[in-house]
C-alpha cells in the first residue's frame, strides 16, 4: 500500500533533525511491505493530488515560523477537514504551535495559526530545555511512555476539555505548570518533543503509521518489528529525563 505524505515546509521547519521522523516512518512502512510517497510542500505549493494520508510538520526558529505561518493558516480548513476524515498528522514544536489558533509574541504581536488544535501559545521569558518523559493513555490497558527533548520559550495553553498527548512525568511540557504535554485531536498529534521523536518511541511511530494506512484503505494491524535498539534508546532517554528530577 502506498501512503501519501505531505511534509509541510521541510526547507523551513527542520530543527533538531526533525526530518528523521519521516525516515523512521518510511523504514517501518517498508519493513511491512508498504511505501511512503513523500511530497515536500512549501509556501504556495498545492497539496498532493489524490489526497493526503499523513501530514508532517517539524519545528523551526521564530523567523522561519513567521515566514510560513500565513501559508499554514490559509491551509487550516483543508487540514482540519482531512484530519476529520481520518488523515494522520504529527506536528513538532513550532509546527505544533502554529497548528493551534495562534502565537502571541512578547511584543504583543499575534501570529494566526491553522486552528486544528484547541490551544493558544504565548511567548515566555525563559526557555524550557531538557529531556522529557510523558505518560500516554491511547488505549485501554497500561499507559505507554514517550521520551524526547524539549527546547521552547512558548507556553501552550490547552482549552478546557482539550486532550493532551500525555501527562508529564519529568520535564516541563506545554507550559511548565499544567502537567500536560502536547495535544491530540483524533488522528492528529502535536508535541514539543524533538530529537527526533519517533526513533526512540516506536509504538508512537506505529500508531501514526496505522492511522495513515487506515486512511489509505489498508488494514491498520501492523506486524511487530524487532525493536530492541529502539527500546534501548527509549530506556536511555527515559532514564535521562527521570534523572532531571521529578515532574514539571
Amino acid at each position: 500500500m502506498k501512503v501519501r505524505v505531505a511534509h509541510l515546509y521541510p526547507d523551513y521547519l527542520n530543527i533538531y533533525a526533525d526530518r528523521g521522523n519521516i525516515a523512521v516512518l518510511e523504514r517501518r512502512a517498508r519493513l511491512r511491505g508498504h511505501t511512503l510517497d513523500v511530497t515536500g510542500v512549501g509556501p504556495g505549493d498545492g497539496l498532493p493530488d489524490g489526497g493526503v494520508d499523513l501530514f508532517y510538520v517539524g519545528g523551526g526558529q521564530d523567523r522561519e515560523q513567521a515566514l510560513v505561518a500565513p501559508d499554514l493558516a490559509a491551509r487550516g480548513e483543508a487540514i482540519r477537514a482531512a484530519v476529520a476524515a481520518g488523515a494522520a498528522l504529527l506536528a513538532v514544536c513550532g509546527g505544533y504551535q502554529l497548528l493551534g489558533r495562534g502565537y502571541r509574541g512578547r511584543d504583543g504581536s499575534w501570529l494566526a495559526g491553522a486552528a486544528l488544535f484547541p490551544l493558544e501559545t504565548v511567548a515566555g521569558e525563559t526557555r524550557m530545555i531538557g529531556d522529557v518523559l510523558i505518560e500516554c493513555s491511547f488505549a485501554p490497558g497500561a499507559p505507554q511512555t514517550v521520551a524526547g527533548f524539549e527546547n521552547h520559550a512558548g507556553r501552550t495553553l490547552l482549552d478546557p476539555g482539550a486532550e493532551p498527548l500525555g501527562r508529564v512525568v519529568a520535564g516541563f511540557g506545554n507550559d511548565g505548570r499544567s502537567g500536560y504535554e502536547g495535544c491530540r485531536v483524533g488522528t492528529a498529534i502535536g508535541t514539543y518533543l524533538h530529537g527526533p521523536l519517533l526513533p526512540r518511541n516506536p509504538w508512537l511511530a506505529d500508531w501514526l503509521l496505522a492511522r495513515a494506512l487506515e486512511n489509505a484503505g489498508a488494514a491498520a494491524a501492523l506486524e511487530p518489528l524487532p525493536d530492541e535498539l529502539e527500546r534501548a534508546a527509549h530506556a536511555v532517554a527515559a532514564q535521562r529525563a527521570r534523572a532531571r528530577g521529578g515532574k514539571a
